[in-house]
């Protein structure tokens, strides 16, 4: 219920204009976008679009602004007064409109969270990246930049009904396999983009595998306990695929895509480290086949133990996520059972010992990520382990409450600075959002 309120009218967005544009110092700065009661979305000719990173409100940074990229979504926040800045004056003003967020397509991080004040009682934030959003000059403008130019999630020239023949041909195909049922649902129920490319037959196959899950993430988009107000915004698999199941998959993908990449570890399961030995027996049972192509796993990284196993078997590489290299944070934020944090840094650093290509999926929140005390962790880390790639994508949250888990933060250094900062130390790092090919 929630999640349609707030995507109700996102295809119907009225601009209103009574002044010039602001221009200072020739830069771009946006106005404030908000919304009124129904969902249509304007833009306020007197004040400016205001950022959040972490506790601090300001303008946003403008090398930190991208014109809003094709398949994001704009949206509205129910019970979220919108924030913007009077140039006049240089003050913060509430309004007693509605805030707009902008979802952003793969491939961007966001630099600045949308600004508002929450009304109170007002209900959890689904689970989404609530990226600042403004109008300058006929344009919509965000507060991300590109990190990755791979087009594997791209579909705005493709056809929905060349995903449905796909997926429904896979079905008539394969009427038993019931992973491949599964994956067909998550294209055209859930508009998954990696189910989607399974059922196109491109770029990287999804392969969920685990119903269970030895973390309790606060941001878990696939289970949250009956508890939580937070709306998880997928189902999660309800089986465990045999090894045959899986590998009938891997076959089928790597019949239609010459570069085929396979990844364990989706967002509509627990974490797949779980059922390692089943993945390891699926694994075995592809590359006898001569089966070619990228297996990679996005895990957790909790058992470390399972790696020789699966690198032995024909693993290629390794995505463990994180929102932190701080101990005490991650620990806040996943709340493990049966496993530490000590044991995600031995797994990264026995992987890469193993010659698997290994990297980090960091789960960035403006104000938070992009701090000192928070990429000294992450240097360690890195110096630690000397892995390979930084995926750097958006952590799906409520802003207050991740928020809520932080302490003592010190002020946001920026993106682009963050980014300088780790290049600078590391030279071989590389940065990005998909899981690379590896031949």
């Amino acid at each position: 219920m929630f999640f349609h309120l707030i995507f109700t009218n996102i295809r119907h967005i009225y601009i209103y204009s009574l002044k010039k544009n602001h221009i200072m110092n020739n830069k771009i700065q946006p106005r404030l976008l908000y919304a009124d009661s129904k969902g249509n979305i304007y833009d306020d000719p007197d004040l400016l679009m205001v950022c959040r990173r972490g506790e601090e409100f300001a303008l946003p940074k403008p090398n930190e602004l991208t014109p809003l990229p094709a398949e994001s979504n704009i949206f509205f926040l129910p019970d979220r007064y919108a924030l913007g800045l009077d140039p006049k004056t240089g003050r913060l003003v509430v309004t007693d409109k509605l805030a707009v967020a902008a979802f952003i397509c793969p491939g961007y991080t966001l630099t600045g969270i949308c600004a508002y004040k929450k009304q109170q009682n007002s209900s959890p934030l689904p689970l989404f990246a609530y990226g600042a959003v403004g109008y300058f000059n006929g344009k919509f403008y965000v507060c991300a930049k590109k990190v990755d130019k791979d087009k594997r999630q791209v579909f705005l020239n493709i056809p929905k009904k060349k995903i449905e023949i796909g997926a429904k041909n896979l079905l008539k195909k394969y009427p038993d396999n019931r992973l491949i049922s599964h994956l067909t649902k998550c294209a055209l129920t859930y508009c998954c983009p990696a189910a989607r490319n399974f059922a196109l037959g491109r770029f990287e196959a999804p392969l969920p595998i685990s119903m269970e899950c030895n973390a309790r993430c606060i941001g878990c988009i696939s289970k949250q306990p009956k508890e939580s107000k937070i709306p998880a915004t997928q189902d999660r698999i309800t089986f465990t695929p045999t090894p045959s199941e899986i590998c009938e998959v891997m076959e089928e993908h790597a019949s239609k895509e010459k570069r085929p990449i396979f990844s364990f570890g989706q967002g509509c399961e627990g974490e797949p480290l779980t059922q390692w030995k089943t993945i390891e027996q699926a694994i075995t049972l592809y590359r006898k086949k001569n089966g070619k192509g990228t297996i990679n796993i996005n895990t957790n990284g909790s058992i470390t133990h399972s790696i020789p196993h699966l690198k032995e078997a024909g693993l290629s590489s390794i995505r463990v996520s994180l929102n932190s290299a701080n101990k005490v944070l991650y620990q806040k934020y996943y709340r493990p059972k049966g496993y530490e944090f000590d044991d995600v840094k031995a797994t990264i650093k026995l992987a890469k010992s193993l010659g698997l290509f290994v990297s980090i999926n960091l789960l960035y929140f403006p104000g938070v990520t992009d701090t000192e005390s928070e990429l000294t962790y992450l240097l360690d880390l890195i110096e630690d382990t000397k892995l390979d790639l930084i995926q750097l994508r958006n952590l799906n949250i409520d802003p207050d409450i991740y928020l809520s888990i932080q302490d003592n933060l010190s002020p946001s250094m920026g993106f682009l600075n963050f980014k300088k900062r780790l290049k600078k130390n590391f030279s071989w790092i590389k940065f990005g959002y998909f899981n690379p090919y590896l031949g």
